[in-house]
C-alpha cells in the first residue's frame, strides 16, 4: 500500500512562497491522480489541487487558481504544491492523496490512509 510523507512547509509572511512536496512509497503512484488538500483550524479538510496520472490535466480550487501549481515526478514518486503570492487564509496543514478518478480528488476525497501533513502558516 501507498504511504505519503509530505513537507515543506513552515512560516512566511503573506505574499511569500513555499513549495510543498508528497513522497509516496509503493509501486501504485504512476497509476493515480494525486491531490492537494487542506485543513484550517476548525474547519473540513478541502481540495486545493488536483493532477491527472500523466500531469496532463489539473485542477485548482477557486480559491488557489493562477496563485498555487501542482505537478509530479514520476521518477521520483514525488507531487509538487508550488505556492506563490499566500495569503493568511492559506494557513492550514496540507495533506496529498491519489485516486485512480481525479474527479473524486475534487470532491475533497482521497483513496490511501492520509499523511501527517505539513503545517503552513501565512503572517500578515
Amino acid at each position: 500500500q501507498v504511504q505519503l510523507v509530505e513537507s515543506g512547509g513552515g512560516l512566511v509572511q503573506a505574499g511569500g512562497s513555499l513549495r510543498l512536496s508528497c513522497a509516496a512509497s509503493g509501486r501504485t503512484f504512476v497509476s493515480l491522480s494525486m491531490g492537494w488538500f487542506r485543513q484550517a483550524p476548525g474547519k473540513e479538510r478541502e481540495f486545493v489541487a488536483a493532477i491527472s496520472r500523466s500531469g496532463g490535466r489539473t485542477y485548482y480550487a477557486d480559491s488557489v487558481k493562477g496563485r498555487f501549481t501542482i505537478s509530479r515526478d514520476n521518477a521520483k514518486n514525488t507531487v509538487y504544491l508550488q505556492m506563490n503570492s499566500l495569503k493568511p487564509e492559506d494557513t492550514a496543514v496540507y495533506y496529498c492523496n491519489g485516486d485512480t478518478s481525479i474527479e473524486i480528488l475534487t470532491t475533497g476525497l482521497g483513496s490511501m490512509p492520509w499523511g501527517q501533513g505539513t503545517q503552513v502558516t501565512v503572517s500578515s
